[in-house]
Order: C-alpha cells, then sequence, then structure tokens
C-alpha cells in the first residue's frame, strides 16, 4: 500500500497468524480519490499481554524528513494525517519514534462511527532532544506505528516526547482483542504546521 512514503508493514512480536492482511480486504470502497487500502482482519479474540505488540509500521527516510530538524532547537512540529475504517469505534493508538528506539511519541485519535472511513490528523510537536537521522541521506529517520493491540508496558501517555520506546497509547482499542474485527488504512501523509 503506498503511503505517500514507503510501505506498510506488520509488526509484532508474536506470530502473525493472530492478523490478516490484505489490499483491499473486504472490499470497500476506499475514500474519494483513492484506488487502494490496507485491510486488517482479527483472526481470533487475543488477550494482549503486558509486553505483546501488533502493529502496522511504516518508515520515513531521512532525506524526506531532515527539514523536521528533530533533535535540535529548531524542531518543527508536524501533522500526521490519514484515512481509517474499522469494525470497531473508541480511541486508538500509535506512536511516532527514532529508529534507534529511544524517543516516542504515542498519540490517540478517535473512531466514532464504525464501517465508516475518517479522516485523521494529529499534530505531533517537534522534539528537541534524543538522537534523530537529521542527515537528509536515504537511512531510516523515523517510524510510524498504528496500534492493533499493544500491551501496558510498552504503552504511553498520549502527546507527549518520552526518552523511551513506545508503541501505542494506554488504554487503546485492541483490534486484535475481538474476533473478526476489522483495520483498513490509507494515504498516510506527513506536513509542517
Amino acid at each position: 500500500i503506498y503511503t505517500g512514503e514507503d510501505t506498510l508493514s506488520l509488526h509484532d512480536a508474536l506470530p502473525i497468524s493472530k492478523l490478516t492482511a490484505q489490499q483491499n480486504a473486504g472490499s470497500v470502497t476506499p475514500p474519494a480519490g483513492f484506488a487502494k487500502y490496507l485491510g486488517i482482519t482479527s483472526s481470533s479474540a487475543y488477550s494482549v499481554g503486558a509486553s505483546d505488540f501488533f502493529n502496522l509500521l511504516t518508515s520515513f527516510e531521512s532525506s524526506s524528513v531532515y527539514d523536521f530538524a528533530w533533535g535540535t532547537a529548531n524542531a518543527k512540529t508536524v501533522t500526521l494525517s490519514f484515512w481509517v475504517y474499522s469494525s470497531l469505534t473508541g480511541t486508538f493508538g500509535g506512536a511516532v519514534r527514532n529508529f534507534v528506539y529511544t524517543r516516542s511519541y504515542p498519540f490517540s485519535y478517535t473512531i466514532s462511527s464504525a464501517n465508516t472511513w475518517t479522516q485523521i490528523s494529529v499534530t505531533v510537536t517537534g522534539d528537541t532532544s534524543g538522537t534523530w537521522n537529521m542527515t537528509g541521506d536515504n537511512a531510516g529517520a523515523i517510524e510510524v506505528l498504528f496500534g492493533l493491540g499493544v500491551g501496558s508496558a510498552i504503552s504511553g501517555t498520549a502527546g507527549a516526547w518520552a526518552g523511551t520506546q513506545y508503541n501505542s497509547v494506554t488504554g487503546a482499542v485492541s483490534v486484535v482483542g475481538t474476533s473478526g474485527a476489522t483495520f483498513y488504512i490509507t494515504e498516510i501523509g506527513r506536513a509542517h504546521v
């Protein structure tokens, strides 16, 4: 699935058999102007342990985000935007983090209506500390994770930078916790505020 940068991949600490992934799963009509989306379906109801995680992950190379200047006093605030569709409603979570997993920014977003495409925008305050690859090369600089079920030990407070690895926010909806639950996503982008 094209995200405006790279591709999405499943990232988990357990066997991937808990989820299935397919392009245009469920044959749902994508949002206007888009042809494709990544569809995730929970294969069973799984209770996530404290250190378990199921995420969708996409990464951004330094050449496309070096002007964010993260890790400096000139760090810029950015907006992450994407479209989501789920059979579940509530507060979902994810995180932005560096490639050495020493800085992370958990974020939350709400899906109010089940089985309806919803455009989400998340503002991420520029990080003035930590180690960030902002050299302008093609090495990885930023990872964005979307939580599909993340344990309490690697979930944090939304809207605040932390000096550790968080994959989502505390108390977020767990897609993998409901058998047959769906989560679809498309067009992940970022821009300066």
